[in-house]
């Protein structure tokens, strides 16, 4: 059975940092792209960072790049997300996943796998 489990979530301060790491198991994912999701209250899951099979090429968001950077560790069968200069409107619930194709991907109906999610709340 397939299992992603996030943590790292927390309640931090406008220009703080937070690392969300992702470990998953069930199956060995060094061969999909991997990434990371966000559903604030009231509002659809958005697309937040992706990282293809080997990690060489990561794509982001618009209103997260320069700020969060994602990688993977395939030995560990893990993905990490470094957020820095956090803002209040990054108050959400972030999901990791896993992509059914190798390349980068953005689109939540590409993710076959997901994780329960860890809250992240930034305060002003």
């Amino acid at each position: 059975q397939v299992q992603l489990v996030e943590s790292g979530g927390g309640l931090v301060q406008a220009g703080g940092s937070l690392r969300l790491s992702c470990a998953a198991s069930g199956r060995t994912f060094s061969t999909y792209a991997m990434g990371w999701f966000r559903q604030a209250p009231g509002k659809e899951r958005e697309f937040v960072a992706t990282i293809n099979w080997s990690g060489s090429s990561t794509y982001y968001s618009d209103s997260v790049k320069g700020r969060f950077t994602i990688s993977r560790d395939n030995a560990k069968n893990t993905v990490i997300l470094q957020m820095n200069s956090l803002k209040p409107e990054d108050t959400a619930v972030y999901y990791c996943a896993v992509a059914r194709v190798s390349n980068i991907v953005g689109a939540t109906t590409m993710y076959p796998y997901w994780g329960q999610g860890t809250q992240v709340t930034v305060s002003s």
